[in-house]
């Protein structure tokens, strides 16, 4: 009787597993049906999820009306040098505020993890001013920089620290091995777990960023070179078909903001905080 309740509940579970294999697979079903029909067949309801007369030829177009090994090349340098460069900084960071003992350390922590509350169209204006004072924007290097660093990323090693225990850096003091050392050589080698899961988060969130991207590095959006060093998401959007002028105009009229609002914060200073507060609103 046991044993058949067993095999029952497993069956069950196999079920809503396969359920939802099958409603999570479906919206990828759909981009390759709608991938092999022209533009008036994609929204056609009910959905034809099998194409009568498929386009195979919508690949080739693809490639020869959009530089698209040019945005993937970009997209693939942005996000492999933002993760590297994350996984160095949150982990090293992370260790220091688990495992040295310093006076505020804990307060540090506080206030650095409460930046995540602030919403980055507050602080994106004055991100803006400071790569355009050091003449970094339209560069990569730009977009890189302001990625340095991730506070959630800080926050995910070092509670996966905090679980090692201290008897063993302990040891490892007493044995004369650095900090830098302890790091190198202990933490890194037992944090591979959280490792492996702050590089899922960094480049999902690296790949997918479009406004981050379009404010930095292009800010003229009809300079052909410029467009060409954005991201896959930048250079898809701005040669979607159908809606190429509509996208085009609200990104040409989005991206101009900081510019403008940049002259203005020269001029009047004091309305810095009213400007803010507007993209913000925005």
């Amino acid at each position: 009787m046991v044993k058949r309740e067993s095999i029952f509940q497993k069956l069950l579970i196999y079920l809503c597993l396969l359920l939802v294999l099958i409603v999570t697979m479906v919206p990828l079903v759909w981009i390759i049906s709608a991938s092999l029909k022209s533009n008036n067949q994609i929204f056609v309801y009910p959905i034809e999820w099998i194409p009568r007369h498929p386009k195979w030829s919508n690949y080739s177009t693809v490639w020869q009306k959009l530089p698209l090994l040019t945005y993937v090349r970009n997209s693939a340098k942005l996000t492999v040098c933002v993760t590297l460069i994350q996984l160095f900084t949150c982990s090293f960071a992370a260790y220091g505020f688990a495992k040295c003992r310093f006076k505020g350390r804990d307060r540090l922590f506080i206030l650095y993890i409460a930046t995540m509350a602030i919403p980055w169209q507050s602080y994106m204006v004055a991100q803006y001013v400071m790569m355009s004072k050091l003449h970094l924007v339209n560069s990569h290097l730009s977009y890189i920089l302001l990625k340095c660093f991730s506070p959630f990323g800080v926050f995910l090693m070092r509670q996966f620290y905090k679980d090692i225990p201290d008897e063993l850096l302990e040891a490892a003091r007493i044995d004369g091995l650095s900090e830098f050392g302890i790091y190198r050589r202990i933490m890194l080698p037992l944090s591979k777990p959280a490792l492996a899961t702050l590089t899922i988060f960094t480049v999902v969130n690296t790949w997918n960023d479009y406004m981050g991207p379009y404010i930095y590095l292009t800010s003229n959006p009809a300079d052909r070179h410029q467009v060409l060093r954005g991201p896959v998401q930048h250079g898809i959007r701005l040669h979607c078909g159908g809606h190429a002028a509509v996208a085009y105009s609200h990104h040409r009229g989005l991206h101009r903001l900081p510019t403008v609002l940049h002259r203005r914060h020269r001029h009047q200073r004091h309305q810095g905080m009213s400007l803010i507060n507007g993209i913000v609103f925005l």
